[in-house]
């Protein structure tokens, strides 16, 4: 059973940056890989990136694209979310997951199905 952590989240203004960090409890942590989503309030849970158990493959969503960094240190069971260039449309819930699956592609990494593991999340809100 892996338990994820968020942390890193708050107010901040357009056009700033914030980077959210997720702390598993699993010392493997390279046995998963990583994603992470959102959801603002009254929608659905969407996928914004997801990285590869080595921390080589990296997908994105496209509104998040060029914006966003996904990086993960299998040393310190930490997976992170650098945001860059934030909206106000980037508002809502974020979410780490994890998955102990296996996929021919990291296209099928944007499913919340994918993933078995979640963490509580952690609120980002950005002002404009």
């Amino acid at each position: 059973q892996v338990q994820l952590v968020e942390s890193g989240g708050g107010p901040v203004q357009a056009g700033g940056s914030l980077r959210l960090s997720c702390a598993a409890s699993e010392r493997t942590l390279s046995w998963y890989f990583m994603g992470w989503f959102r959801q603002a309030p009254g929608k659905e849970r969407d996928f914004v990136a997801s990285i590869s158990r080595s921390g080589g493959g990296t997908e994105f969503a496209d509104s998040v694209k060029g914006r966003f960094t996904i990086f993960r240190d299998n040393a310190k069971n930490t997976v992170y979310l650098q945001m860059n260039s934030l909206r106000p449309e980037d508002t809502a819930v974020y979410y780490c997951s994890a998955s102990s699956l296996y996929y021919s592609s990291l296209y099928y990494t944007r499913s919340t199905a994918s993933y078995n593991y979640w963490g509580q999340g952690t609120q980002v809100t950005v002002s404009s």
